[in-house]
């Protein structure tokens, strides 16, 4: 049994599910502790409550949004400034931990204390996210502006960490290495075994995922489908006609997700992945100034299942995009999306060999019935 530490970020439902999807298929056979901040702690603690996962609560980064949703990338720098300032502090309360319960490796999900303990430490890490893609993936085939904006923002993705064993990049797509990189491993999402567990069923009414606030001309481009819709994270409210306000839960999201004619939702690479593998089109709108969610819509545009738009909607657009459901529909390879076998085979390679048991070391009960 081998003892393993888990660093998450705490922005977005993405990391968590990564997160939750990797314990559950180590927890059998090894000790797994997580460290996870803000969002991911609270999704996270109260699933793992009373098992053997610790889930423990460490600082993180924080992104700033304006009065409608959009990230504010000086409020998100300057929200950031203490939290850098006190890097070397945090690492070195992680320290104490680390000689205690001697992990054998570390997964770090766009975390950067933890890897810099393990380096402390003596510990490999492996690198297990999604934003590396910026840093090993050939993006050459993105548009000009968004080339532009990935190379900006790889130096800062290489600068989480850059001393891995080995970067796992999970995508619902993927785009062709770079010439020359190694110890990369391309997978799928990781899905979670409830989900897989889905049977896809089509319901005749639309799944909606926003976070904070809708994308403007949303209400008005949905409602002139006719259909029913169901609109998850923008709180509970009345609804709107044929829309459906709900809280966000779990398994109702799910079960939902599974039973919808197709999804309209933000561009984040989880949500996107989980739908596909539902055979369920996406139109993806990504959060304005993210511009990492624009270039998971170039994907999704190029890999078939879906569509993306800018960050407005029109009924022409929505309309549009519902007369070519069947076509989406064809084009998506649920196979390809799911990640979670692969996953766990990378992560084996870099565990301690578990020992054969010998003669010697069989139960004396065991030894006398093979004599």
């Amino acid at each position: 049994m081998a003892t393993i530490y888990y660093g998450l970020s705490g922005e977005g439902r993405g990391h968590a599910t990564r997160a939750r999807t990797i314990v559950e298929g180590l927890r059998k056979r090894h000790k797994v502790v997580v460290f996870a901040p803000d969002l991911a702690h609270a999704l996270l603690e109260p699933v793992f409550r009373d098992s053997d996962v610790r889930v423990e609560r460490i600082a993180g980064r924080q992104f700033s949004y304006n009065r409608h949703g959009h990230v504010r990338p000086v409020g998100t720098v300057a929200n950031n400034i203490s939290y850098l300032r006190r890097m070397g502090e945090r690492v070195a309360e992680l320290i104490p931990t680390f000689e205690q319960d001697k992990p054998d490796l570390v997964i770090a999900d766009f975390e950067p204390l933890l890897p810099r303990a393990a380096r402390l430490c003596g510990v490999p890490f492996l690198s297990f996210d999604h934003q590396h893609y910026l840093v090993v993936n050939d993006l050459s085939s993105l548009p000009f502006v968004l080339r532009q904006k990935a190379a900006l923002a790889a130096p800062v993705v290489r600068a989480f960490y850059n001393w891995q064993v080995e970067t796992v990049v999970s995508s619902f797509y993927r785009p062709p290495l770079k010439a020359g990189v190694q110890n990369v491993s391309q997978i799928g999402v990781l899905l979670r075994p409830e989900l897989m567990r889905m049977r896809p069923r089509r319901d005749g009414y639309l799944l909606v995922y926003m976070r904070r606030h809708p994308a403007p001309g949303l209400f008005d481009a949905l409602t002139a489908t006719g259909m029913p819709v169901k609109v998850y994270g923008l709180g509970q409210r009345p609804a709107e006609g044929k829309m459906r306000f709900l809280a966000v839960d779990e398994r109702s999201f799910m079960d939902d997700l599974a039973g919808c004619e197709a999804v309209v939702s933000t561009a984040g690479n989880q949500l996107v992945g989980e739908a596909l593998y539902l055979r369920k089109p996406v139109l993806a709108i990504p959060e304005a100034a993210n511009f990492e969610q624009d270039i998971n819509g170039h994907f999704l545009n190029a890999s078939g299942g879906g569509r993306c738009l800018g960050s407005r909607v029109t009924v022409r657009d929505m309309l549009a995009f519902m007369d070519d459901l069947e076509v989406f529909r064809s084009r998506i390879v649920p196979e390809s999306v799911c990640g979670n076998r692969e996953a766990l085979d990378v992560i084996g390679r870099w565990l301690p060999p578990t020992p054969v048991p010998t003669r010697e070391s069989q139960p004396a009960r065991a030894v006398a019935m093979a004599v």
